[in-house]
This record gives C-alpha cells, structure tokens and sequence, in this order.
C-alpha cells in the first residue's frame, strides 16, 4: 500500500548505518562576543505526552542530535539536523518525569509501531486508530508506588546525558526541565535552566502548584542554597490572557514586591516555536502588516476555544510594562526574548524543508500533517498550522555554560523562527552615522552605548535634539535567503500614562521608497515557485546596517526600542510537503521567515 509519508517508502533508520556526530572546531575567546545558537526547549520519552505520542528516544539522542548526528523518530525513519547548535537543553515535564517509559503500560502504539500502520493500514482505520489513541490512557493508572523512584532515576540520567555531551569551547549543555502549569488549559509553562549541574534533587512540578509565584519562590530556596537558575516562559500566545496579564496569577494587584521576583526569575520570553509565534497579534498591532507571522490562537484542549490575545503577546506585555511603570512605579514585563523549537523527539524541527513535525503520532510524516494519511480535519493540533520554529542566538564571549548563561541573563538575546540570521544591535546618544563601516564598531558600541537587552540613561544635555541613535546590524543565514528589510519596533508612554506602538522602517534592500500617502515600504517580491518549493536569492541584499535615530523621541516620555530583521518569502514547509505528496501547497505557501530581538529601554 502506498506509504502515508510521501510516494516512496522513508528508509526506516538503521542505527548501525546512521550518521554520526561530526566534528566541529572551538570557538576561541572574543570580549566582543560571538553569537552562539541554540535550543532550550526539547523533550524525550520521559515526558509523558512524547512517550504516548510514540517517543522512545532519550536525552543522550536529543544532544547527539543537537549536535549533528542522526536519532532515530518516532516513525521509524532516521532524522538529521543540518547544521550543528552550540547549545542545547533536555526541558522534559517534570510531572510524571519518566515514569512511562519506567512502567512502560500498554498503548495501542505498544502493539504495532506507527511505522508499521502508515505504511500497511488504510486511510480509514488509520483515522480510527488516532481516535482511539488519545483517550486509551489516563496517567491516573500509573503505579503511584514507584513513580517518585522512576523520576529521580529520569531527573539524574537528564544530568548526566548534559555532563556526558558538554565539551567548552564546542558544545554547552544546560540541566533544564520544564514546568507545566495548565489551568483550565490555559498555558502558563516555564522552562527552568540551571547555569551548572549544582541542581536539586527534584524538579518542581505543577503538581505542587500551578501558580508561578510559587514556581518563583522554590527557585529562590535553591539560590539560599548556592544554585544558579532562571525561569523561561513561553507560548504566551495560547494562554487567553494569563501569561503577560495586568494582575497575578490569583487575580490580585501586583505590587512592587511582585514585580521584582518576576523580573529576578524570568529575565527572558520565548516568543517563537512549533506552537506559533508570541511577538504580537493582528488585533494588538492592526498597523503592523507583518503582525499576522505564524499566528497560533487556539487553546491547548480539545474545545479549540480562542485565546485572548490581550495578554498573551510579548510586545504588549512590553507595552503593559511602561504602563504599569507610570501608574504604579514598577514594571514586571521588563524581559528579553529567545526562540526554541518544543521538539518532542529529542530534536529541533527548525528547518522549514527538512521539518519531521513535533509529536509522532499527530505529525510525524508528511501524510499526518497535511492530513492525506487520515480523515482527521485540517486545523487539527499537529497538523499544519504548526510551525517550523525556532532558535536563541545568545551574544557571549565563549561557548561555556557560564558564558552563555551569563549572555542570557543579560538579555543580550534574540529569536529566529529558525534561519541563523545574526544582529546586532545596539542603543547610544553620540553614535555616528557610520559607526557599523567603521573599524572595530562593535568595541566602540560597547563602550559609548548598551546593547540589547539593556536601559538606554539619559544623555547629560537632554536637548530636544538629543534623540537617541540605534546602530543595528544583520547578515542573513550563510545558507538562507537575502534580507527584505530592518524595522525598529517602538513603544511608548504618554503623559495620561496611554502606550503606543509604531514600526519604523530602518533599512531595506533594493531602491525602493516609502509611500508618502501609506507610510508603507513597498514588498521586496517574491521569488518562490510552489510547485517545485524552491526560492531564487535574485532580490533583496546579503547584509544591512545603519544608525537609525529616533525622529519622533520625547525625552519625557518611557520608551523602547527593539529591531525586527525580515528574510525574502521562502516556501513554508507545508510547501514542501506538498510537493512530497504531490498535492496542492495550502496558503500560505511562502513566508518571510525573521529575527526579533531583545529591547533596549529609555527611562526619563
């Protein structure tokens, strides 16, 4: 029978024959930092959702792919990254932590593989089988006994898969886990990232509480005890509200108090993944034409209810900051931002043309995604409104667990929806305007200005035209498409304590021009061919830069400042799909994959 992931059979994996991990040079010291890619958010079969889905790899493959060599997927094919990372982290649940893949208790999945059903069985029972998969088991069955061994067992072979694959100069490993606060399928998850291995015995779990006031304060019983760690929010886009929200988690005033533990334990945001983009919302920014990116804004349950998007995009989180900075003296939504892919098989599924979905059985071939294997409807979890996303580039002197963290918990981060596009950005009163042609620029940055992630103080003659000037920078993926343009997003308060927002375009390739009646820098072009899912790199430009000064600052008023750096259109990867099947390539058929950075804040 025809097999479900394309017109030809996937040569099902072979460890023996499976590529291995290739060699990869260190990266020497640079005070001026390099910038280091990675992915902080992958899950093994000792997540309980993985392991029904049909996971069986561990954390030794989830670095091992990481790194380059070639795991094992769910469906019984081989899977490759393309390019290397430079830093990883294993963030499996911590409730129920390898408990089933220690008790292992019978799936329908325990029976015949997902290899063997879409290569033998019909379109029908197929349809079936996937139906009946997701109520066969409850995790109120498991062996209550001998569950607390089981994750302790998981939580320590995690850390020493990260000491076993971390080699300085080459590849940085983090202890990590994630917490998975849901109420009422409300998604409040929190990746927590240790800077070493001094680690607690025990993660912290959502089934000790799904506040993360109270997450934040078992975190600061470990630093009483000498650990190193942050929390990593993310998905905010399907958490109706709750994860950038106006109050606390009980709907009490925040307070001062509150504001600083926030700020202390998550100093970051993830705003790209498989689970769509968390930057904005055509509703928050209507004037933002590249506001619509990758949008996600269904609940995590089976009711595909829409999430509020008013609190649960990180711009307007930044925004509600100055607000509440105005009104009440204190901002808690003062954090940087970074990507990661949620791969749930021990991979990173960040390449749009070599993408193996995100859980096995909802996604793991082409014919599951695009919804040819089964019955099941398009917009169906899994399927393909899921993205091919994304990566954290961190800027930091060397390729240490130390250094990155330490870049991370500057803030000097940002997110890519997967392309290696690497920016730099940075805040000054006295840039020039050719400070990024100018030799050793990056020094100079450093030392007459902050970079992102960090507060812009006052220039010492704040004249009106004192603005601030941005120097920012971008090269496209040495194996990616060329640059469409720069923009610099800015929010800020009036005097009534009122935010706004507006896109600046900074910097673009080609001769075009902004409209005078639109304000709007016409469209790059699009070079892609559906049918074949290829692009052209005929338009748009290898690298921009230029120092952008702010023509409409106050010098009164609270502000930041962060830059958005959008690629050509290159095909999604349903396109590519598409083209495996042989089918029509739904819209979109293309997008402009981006990078968005961390912010730089003005304070009066």
């Amino acid at each position: 029978m025809q097999p479900k992931t394309g017109r030809q059979p996937i040569p099902a994996y072979n460890k023996e024959a499976a590529a291995p991990i290739p060699a990869k040079p260190a990266v020497t010291f640079n005070a001026n930092k390099n910038v280091f890619w990675g992915d902080l958010h992958i899950h093994t079969s000792y997540s309980t959702d993985a392991y029904t889905m049909g996971v069986r790899t561990t954390p030794d493959d989830a670095y091992t792919f990481t790194r380059g060599g070639e795991i094992a997927h769910g469906a019984g094919y081989g899977i490759k990254i393309k390019r290397p990372l430079d830093f990883a982290a294993v963030t499996d649940h911590s409730e129920y932590l390898g408990v089933l893949r220690d008790q292992q208790p019978e799936l329908l999945l325990s029976k015949r593989s997902l290899r063997q059903r879409l290569l033998e069985d019909s379109r029908i029972r197929n349809t079936l089988f996937f139906i009946r998969s997701l109520g066969t088991f409850d995790l109120k069955d498991v062996d209550a006994d001998t569950t607390p061994q089981a994750s302790y067992n998981a939580w320590q072979d995690t850390i020493a898969a990260a000491e076993r694959h971390y080699i300085p100069g080459v590849f940085s490993t983090f202890v990590a886990y994630e917490w998975s606060s849901q109420p009422d399928t409300r998604n409040l998850h929190r990746n927590v990232i240790y800077r070493d291995t001094h680690v607690p015995a025990f993660p912290y779990s959502s089934l000790e509480s799904l506040d993360p006031r109270d997450l934040w304060q078992a975190l600061e019983s470990q630093r009483e005890q000498g650990m190193t760690m942050m929390a990593i929010p993310h998905n905010g886009n399907v958490s109706d509200g709750l994860m950038y929200d106006a109050v606390a988690f009980d709907g009490k005033k925040m307070d001062a108090g509150y504001a600083q533990q926030r700020l202390r334990n998550e100093p970051l945001s993830e705003i790209f993944q498989v689970k769509g983009s968390s930057e904005t919302h055509p509703e928050l920014s209507p004037t933002d034409e590249f506001a619509g990116f990758e949008i996600y804004d269904t609940l995590l349950s089976h009711s595909f209810e829409l999430s509020q998007p008013k609190g649960s995009y990180s711009r307007d989180a930044l925004r509600l900051g100055l607000e509440l900075s105005h009104r009440e003296g204190f901002n808690p939504y003062q954090f940087g931002v970074i990507g990661a892919s949620d791969g749930h098989n021990s991979s990173s599924p960040v390449e749009e043309d070599n993408y193996h979905g995100k859980l096995p059985l909802l996604d793991g071939s082409a014919g599951l995604r695009m919804a040819t294997a089964t019955f099941l409807p398009d917009d169906m979890p899994g399927g393909r409104r899921w993205s091919a996303a994304g990566l954290a580039g961190v800027w930091a002197e060397q390729n240490t667990r130390e250094s990155i963290y330490d870049g991370m918990a500057s803030k000097e981060t940002y997110a890519t929806s997967g392309p290696l596009i690497t920016v730099r950005f940075f805040g000054g009163w006295d840039f020039s305007d050719q400070l990024p042609l100018e030799n050793d620029w990056i020094a100079t940055a450093y030392d007459t200005g902050v970079a992102m992630g960090n507060i812009l103080k006052p220039h010492q003659e704040q004249l009106p035209e004192n603005a601030p000037r941005f120097a920012i920078a971008a090269s496209r993926d040495p194996d990616g498409a060329n640059l469409d343009r720069i923009q610099i997003i800015k929010g800020w308060i009036d005097a009534s304590g009122q935010s706004h927002e507006k896109v600046y375009e900074v910097v673009w390739s080609g001769e075009r021009s902004i409209d005078k009646n639109t304000g709007k820098l016409s469209a790059v072009g699009n070079t892609v061919n559906t049918k074949q899912a290829s692009y052209q790199n005929t338009i748009g430009a290898s690298q921009l830069m230029t120092v952008w000064q702010d023509p409409d600052f106050s010098s009164e008023q609270q502000a930041f400042y962060y830059a958005r750096v959008l690629e050509i259109p290159t095909p999604r990867w349903t396109t590519f799909d598409a083209k495996t099947l042989g089918i029509d390539a739904p819209e979109p058929s293309s997008i402009q994959e981006r990078a968005v950075t961390s912010a730089i804040w003005y304070r009066p």
